[in-house]
C-alpha cells in the first residue's frame, strides 16, 4: 500500500480533459467564427495560475504538501523498520506471536493511511479556501470588466471547444487582481466537525 498515494497534490490545474474528441489546433482556427456580441469568456483556473495571489497561494500549497510528506516519511521510517524486523523473526514466531504482532503492525499502517488521507484533505481544503479568497477578490474586477465590454452572459473558458475569443475577460482579471493584491497567508485547513479524527492538526 503506497501511504503517499493521496499526498501527490496538484497545485497547478490544468484546463479541465474534455470527454469528446479533442479539437486540433488547425481546426480550432477554422471555427474561430465572428465574435458573439454579448457574450464573455473567462477561466477561473487560468486566473489563480497567472496571478501574481495564485501564484503565491499555489508556492505555498506546494510548501504545505511538502511539509505533510516529510512529517509522514518521518513517522513512516520506524513502521518500516518493525515491519522488516517482523518479517526476520517470523519464521521463529509461534502463530499466536505472528498473530499479534502482524496485526499490531496492521492498525499501525491504517493509522498512517489515516494521517495521510487527512493530510490530503486538509490540502484541498486549503486550496479551496484560497481560490474562494482569491475570487472574492476578483469580483469587483470581474464586474468591472464585465460591464466595460457589454457582456450579457459570462461562460466558463475551460468549457468551451472551441469558438471566437476576443471576449475572454481572463487577462482584464489578472491584470487587475496584480494591482490589487500580490499576495495571501494561508495555513492549513482543519477536517470538518465530525469527519473523523483530526491527525496531527498543527
Amino acid at each position: 500500500m503506497n501511504l503517499y498515494r493521496s499526498l501527490h497534490v496538484a497545485i497547478l490545474i490544468a484546463a479541465a480533459v474534455l470527454s469528446a474528441v479533442p479539437v486540433s489546433s488547425a481546426r480550432a482556427a477554422d471555427l474561430q467564427g465572428n465574435p458573439v456580441p454579448g457574450v464573455c469568456l473567462l477561466s477561473r483556473e487560468a486566473v489563480f495560475a497567472q496571478a501574481k495571489v495564485g501564484q503565491a497561494a499555489s508556492q505555498q500549497l506546494s510548501q504545505l504538501a511538502d511539509q505533510a510528506r516529510s512529517q509522514l516519511a518521518s513517522e513512516r521510517k520506524p513502521l518500516d523498520a518493525d515491519v522488516q524486523s517482523f518479517q526476520q523473526k517470523e519464521p521463529s514466531m509461534s502463530e499466536a506471536q505472528r498473530k499479534e504482532q502482524g496485526a499490531a503492525l496492521q492498525q499501525r499502517m491504517q493509522t498512517l493511511q489515516t494521517q495521510a488521507d487527512n493530510l490530503n484533505e486538509r490540502i484541498q481544503l486549503t486550496r479551496a479556501k484560497a481560490m474562494q479568497s482569491i475570487g472574492q477578490a476578483a469580483e469587483p474586477i470581474v464586474a468591472g470588466s464585465y460591464g466595460s465590454h457589454h457582456c450579457g452572459l459570462l461562460l466558463n473558458r475551460d468549457s468551451v471547444l472551441a469558438g471566437n475569443m476576443s471576449n475572454d475577460l481572463t487577462s482584464d482579471v489578472v491584470q487587475g487582481l496584480d494591482r490589487k493584491i500580490t499576495t495571501i497567508a494561508l495555513s492549513l485547513e482543519p477536517l470538518p466537525s465530525g469527519n473523523g479524527p483530526r491527525v496531527n492538526e498543527k
